[in-house]
């Protein structure tokens, strides 16, 4: 079989700043608004280092795509191709005390740069007009450290404490893209329904938002239906709305804050 290699030049930076550029990466994320918002966050680096800001920043972005690797396995997948380009050698050690140094300011602001709907009204993730959403959430371990089991506790049952501590995060997602339009974290013990508060900034007339039983009791859908906001539910099978007429699809109107 005959075959054909496409071969495009890449001009990147040199020096320390070279890791700097992932590829198709700094086409979503460029690299003039990376340095804004670690300036604007008064996280720029005080002198060249080893690691500058956005550096640092790219890695962490990496460290979400590769997801399964650690500091070190990523900062080799960034520096592989930049051979002769001064890309640095750095420890594992230095990788996390940039990452410290840089802290969560910069991450969180660049976050509220890129979310978004991405989807316009005539799109996939459509339906009548509303754009299709949906609110769900997860855990995920973090560093077994004093600090996180202090702030976060662990799971114990009668016998034990076992396990890494963990925190919950909460996403509002555009259906039709995936793209995540809002997330919120916080400690896992806190639940979904006390996450979805820090959502409804987000919420508005013109989407309809999809939920699971977690968040079906009144007080979530409560908060919802004050954004103007649609939503549909699915209840737990322990609540019994009343039926208060029935329509000729074989469905009925109720009202779920007079479910049992």
């Amino acid at each position: 079989m005959t075959q054909s290699v496409i071969a495009r030049q890449i001009v990147v930076a040199g020096g320390v700043f070279a890791p700097g550029h992932l590829g198709e990466l700094t086409r979503i994320v460029p690299l003039e608004m990376v340095d804004a918002v670690v300036a604007e966050c008064g996280a720029v680096q005080r002198r060249v280092r080893k690691l500058p800001a956005r550096v640092v920043v790219y890695l962490l972005l990496a460290a979400a795509l590769f997801e399964p690797a650690g500091y070190p396995a990523v900062w080799r997948k960034l520096t592989g191709a930049l051979e002769g380009a001064g890309a640095v050698t750095v420890t594992a050690a230095a990788l996390w005390q940039a990452r410290t140094r840089l802290g969560p300011a910069p991450l969180r602001a660049l976050f509220d740069l890129l979310r978004g709907s991405s989807a316009a009204p005539r799109t996939s993730g459509s339906w009548r007009g509303l754009l299709v959403c949906a609110i769900d959430g997860t855990t995920l371990d973090v560093p077994d450290t004093p600090g996180h089991q202090a702030r976060l506790g662990k799971r114990d049952n009668h016998y034990a404490t076992a396990g890494y501590p963990q925190i919950r995060l909460v996403a509002l997602v555009a259906c039709g893209t995936r793209a995540i339009i809002d997330a919120v974290f916080g400690p896992a013990a806190s639940g979904e329904p006390v996450s979805l508060t820090r959502l409804l900034r987000s919420l508005h007339r013109g989407m309809i938002v999809l939920l699971d039983r977690g968040l079906s009791s009144n007080v979530p859908l409560a908060a919802i239906t004050g954004t103007s906001a649609d939503f549909l539910a699915r209840l737990t099978s322990s609540r019994k709305p009343p039926v208060l007429r029935h329509l000729a699809d074989g469905s009925f109107l109720s009202d779920p804050r007079l479910a049992a």
